[in-house]
């Protein structure tokens, strides 16, 4: 692997130096409300309603970003999207700080065979962001590795049992299980330090977005309904978070999640995928 690109990736998924939340500052979550679907056809009166994907639009095997399309913050039909598109539409609902997300999304644009945009589904690319071990998605090598999935799901829904949230223990060790089904599931698995990170920067995103991103506890309902539905649980009690979420943010959750996690890699370095048919 070229050594300045390696540090590229690091730089962007770089884990920042730990932080000691207080008290959950989150919105606790109510019972499940249910989808709130609005109409396929036609433009909503609030452009920012949620719409469900039909079959013609294009999705990421990504629910954040997914999420942001079915609510018309990015393209519906998840096509043409810029990088400045994605880092403006997750600070304006997320409160994602752009350090914390623009390195992240420009790596991201790789996987488009065009220079400056990208559709949702191009970030299906194997082992570009997309990763093995994933929490909602099948590994490549054993199936659909662009949808949701139930099954692969079942071990974040099912985890901190007895209790409504979920927090950077939980996570840690959640990431714990998925790699081991992987390891024990599929001979192709990849999984080095970049896979690591990435997975675990997405933990502290769920965390953070759906929950308290000072202490990494996010309400069980919240979490759910953004993976399996792809909505925003506003019916639900969710509200943005006060607190930008910066890369420093973010950082000290994944130190946390990182020390519940007992990683350990399986390989040192795979072929670094720059885009459709283009390798190092």
């Amino acid at each position: 692997m070229a050594p300045f690109f390696y540090a590229l990736i690091f730089a962007a998924l770089a884990i920042a130096s730990p932080h000691d939340g207080g008290s959950n500052g989150g919105s606790k979550g109510g019972s499940n409300g249910g989808s709130h679907h609005g109409s396929n056809h036609g433009s909503p009166p609030d452009p920012h309603a949620f719409i469900p994907a039909k079959s013609t639009d294009l999705r990421a095997p990504c629910p954040g970003l997914n999420t942001l399309a079915n609510h018309g913050y990015l393209p519906r039909d998840g096509r043409n999207i810029t990088v400045p598109m994605i880092v403006q539409s997750f600070e304006e609902v997320f409160n994602l700080g752009v350090d914390a997300l623009q390195p992240f999304a420009k790596f991201g644009l790789l996987s488009s065979a065009a220079p400056d945009t990208l559709n949702l589904d191009d970030l299906v690319e194997h082992s570009l962001i997309e990763h093995d071990a994933s929490l909602s998605r099948l590994d490549t090598a054993l199936g659909d590795s662009l949808h949701f999935n139930e099954q692969q799901f079942s071990t974040l829904a099912n985890s901190n049992p007895g209790v409504d949230y979920y927090n950077t223990t939980s996570a840690g060790q959640v990431q714990f299980e998925m790699l081991a089904q992987s390891i024990r599931l599929n001979p192709n698995l990849t999984n080095t330090p970049k896979e690591f990170k990435i997975r675990t920067r997405e933990s502290a995103f769920y965390l953070s977005t759906m929950g308290d991103p000072l202490t990494g506890i996010a309400p069980k309902n919240f979490v759910q309904i953004l993976f399996r539905e792809e909505r925003l649980p506003i019916a639900e009690g969710w509200k943005k978070s006060t607190t930008v979420i910066t890369a420093a943010v973010l950082g000290a959750l994944q130190n946390v999640i990182v020390a519940n996690s007992n990683w350990t890699a399986t390989q040192a370095c795979e072929t670094e995928i720059l885009g459709p048919a283009l390798t190092l």
